[in-house]
Formats: C-alpha cells, sequence, structure tokens
C-alpha cells in the first residue's frame, strides 16, 4: 500500500512543479485581430524612399516644447487593391532608422536621444530591429476627414496590439497612397516603461504616430 501511495505521489508532484513553473514564466500576452482581408487583387509594392512613421513623444504636458519628433523608415511591405478599393496591406518599419528630427542640428544631442530610443529602455533594436502593422479590416467612411477607417494589428519589440487608424486613402493609376491621422498609443501596452527621474521631466505615455505610405502597382 505504501509503495502504491509512493507511486502516485510522484507524479503528482511533477504536475505541480511544472504548473509552478509554467506561472512563474509566463510570457507577455498579445492582442490581436482575425485577419479578414486578403490578398486577392493588384499587388502593389512599398515604396520606401517615400514611406515613413512619423512620432513625436513629449514630457509632463503635450506641449511642442516638451517634444521630441521624428520618424521611422520602412524595410517592408506590400498593399492589395481590389475593384479600385484597399483590400489589404501589411507594413514593416526599420527601427534600426528611428531618428529625431528636432535635434538634427545638434549631433551630440541627437546621437544620445536616438542611442538611448534604442536602447533595452526603450524599443531595444538589437532585439527587435522591426516592427509592423497588418491592416485586418478596411471600411469606407463617409464623413470627416478621413476616407477609410484602418484595423489592424501593431507589433512592436514583439507585442502585438490591435489598433485603428483613420485614413486618408488614394488609388491612381499604379499608385496607392495611405495618410493616416496622428493617432496616440501607450507605449507601455508594448512593454517601453522606462521613466527618467522626476526632475527631468515625466515622460508621457503616449507616443503620437502618424502613418505616410506609398505602394507602386508591380509590373
Amino acid at each position: 500500500m505504501r509503495k502504491k501511495l509512493f507511486s502516485l505521489t510522484i507524479p503528482a508532484l511533477l504536475v505541480v512543479t511544472v504548473m509552478t513553473s509554467c506561472k512563474k514564466e509566463k510570457p507577455l500576452t498579445s492582442e490581436s485581430s482575425e485577419v479578414v482581408t486578403t490578398k486577392e487583387g493588384n499587388q502593389y509594392t512599398l515604396d520606401t524612399l517615400n514611406s515613413k512613421v512619423e512620432w513625436k513623444g513629449y514630457k509632463i504636458f503635450k506641449s511642442e516644447n516638451t517634444s521630441h519628433f521624428g520618424d521611422i523608415k520602412f524595410e517592408s511591405g506590400d498593399v492589395t487593391i481590389k475593384d479600385g478599393k484597399l483590400e489589404s496591406g501589411k507594413f514593416v518599419a526599420d527601427m534600426n532608422s528611428l531618428t529625431s528630427i528636432d535635434l538634427k542640428d545638434d549631433a551630440e544631442k541627437l546621437g544620445k536621444l536616438n542611442n538611448h530610443l534604442k536602447s533595452g529602455d526603450f524599443f531595444e533594436v538589437e532585439k527587435f530591429p522591426t516592427a509592423s502593422y497588418e491592416i485586418t479590416k478596411v471600411t469606407p467612411v463617409s464623413e470627416g476627414d478621413y476616407n477609410t477607417l484602418l484595423e489592424g494589428n501593431l507589433t512592436i519589440k514583439g507585442i502585438t496590439k490591435t489598433a485603428q487608424f483613420k485614413a486618408n486613402v488614394s488609388v491612381k493609376e499604379g499608385e496607392v497612397s495611405i495618410a493616416t491621422e496622428p493617432k496616440d498609443i501607450k507605449r507601455e501596452d508594448f512593454g517601453v516603461k522606462f521613466q527618467a527621474p522626476a526632475e527631468n521631466g515625466v515622460i508621457k505615455d503616449e507616443v503620437t504616430l502618424q502613418v505616410n505610405i506609398k505602394a507602386l502597382e508591380k509590373k
């Protein structure tokens, strides 16, 4: 009887150990939407020289006096147009290209800020060299300043969250342009939690992103 109890106890202990271990090493969870768009239609390739993400970060209050702003270039991307309308798209940003524009005339401060933004305190680009946005749904809009609502999965530092962007989408002969409204995202949602000492100014959680895309039809 004692031998039987012993043989039952060992597997039970193993189960508890595994469950405890899994709980301790629980990975960051991501929230994403199912992709309902398709690639059925005409294919367009991102023009990386004429496409970019514009960003702006703030200290204390959102004002021009407490902000840094710059851009990020794209590594690759594609767009599908079906019946003259945007059907789908995915865009991959090169996080190593991240730079500040407001400090472009001060090489020392520019280098210091860029290196800090690319470090483990912020976007850890050595480990996460790209970020991406994949469109999951496209909805025409008839009112307001933008003609389209984009829904999609935004991935930064390996963490994916759903994100909506209002955008103006234009489809012309052989060319597609997408220009989004300025959109605030919370950097802490993507694991960017660095905070400077209070005397240096509290960094806002919100970062404003605006995306400008140009894509050319594949020949």
